[in-house]
């Protein structure tokens, strides 16, 4: 498979996991920085090869098929992440920049030795699910979005879904990592807002942040 068939069904496969779900053609146009008419061309090419179930208007959907190539990728990328932040010390950002190169070009007997080596990790550094071979990613229902988090409560952040710069850049100077213990102090429901303390400092997250930030409620 080309990097852009791969790319496409793994955005998609991304795009279906989220709390909201959005595998639009636009959506992913934005996603991958192309045009809508390129995505909607890639689309059609790729339901004709079995890989997505595409209706004119409607959200885009993986077949069995094409849900089995995302996973591959997927698994693959989030291998390179766990070794290159493991080996190289890389910065949350930067292991995923360099993953989405090498993740097109590692076979699987590679993946393999890489998963090996690691000691068969279950997730990657940023708290994501790695993929086992040929198994679907199961969810953790012990994990919820920090917007949905009850106010008066402690947590541990478990995942942080993101590959921008500037969000990981936020985070490394706050200390939000996976692992981290936060105490939600307040939701702002109107304005879609969420305060927490960390580290005892106060922060002020909106819903950009709360919405990629998972955490599981601490006893």
């Amino acid at each position: 498979m080309t990097v852009s068939i791969e790319n496409f069904v793994k955005t998609i496969y991304n795009q279906s996991r989220l709390a909201v779900v959005d595998t639009r053609i636009s959506t992913l146009a934005r996603l991958l920085n192309i045009t809508n008419a390129a995505a909607t061309d890639m689309a059609r090419k790729l339901a004709t090869k079995k890989l997505i179930n595409y209706t004119k208007y409607k959200p885009l959907t993986l077949t069995s098929t094409g849900n089995h190539l995302a996973l591959n990728v997927i698994r693959k990328h989030r291998l390179w992440e766990s070794f290159l932040y493991k080996t190289l010390n890389l910065s949350l950002h930067e292991i995923h920049k360099e993953a989405e190169n090498l993740e097109h070009f590692t076979s699987d007997f590679l993946a393999d030795k890489i998963e090996k080596y690691l000691g068969f990790p279950t997730t990657d550094p940023h708290g994501d699910p790695i993929p086992v071979l040929n198994k679907e990613v199961e969810i953790d229902h012990a994990q919820i979005l920090l917007s949905d988090a009850n106010a008066g409560f402690e947590y541990e952040i478990s995942r942080l879904f993101s590959s921008e710069k500037d969000f990981f850049d936020f985070c490394s100077s706050n200390q939000i990592s996976v692992g981290s213990t936060i105490w939600v102090e307040k939701q702002f429901n109107a304005n879609k807002m969420t305060e927490i303390i960390i580290n005892q400092n106060k922060i002020l997250l909106n819903e950009d942040f709360t919405n990629i930030i998972y955490v599981k409620q601490l006893n």
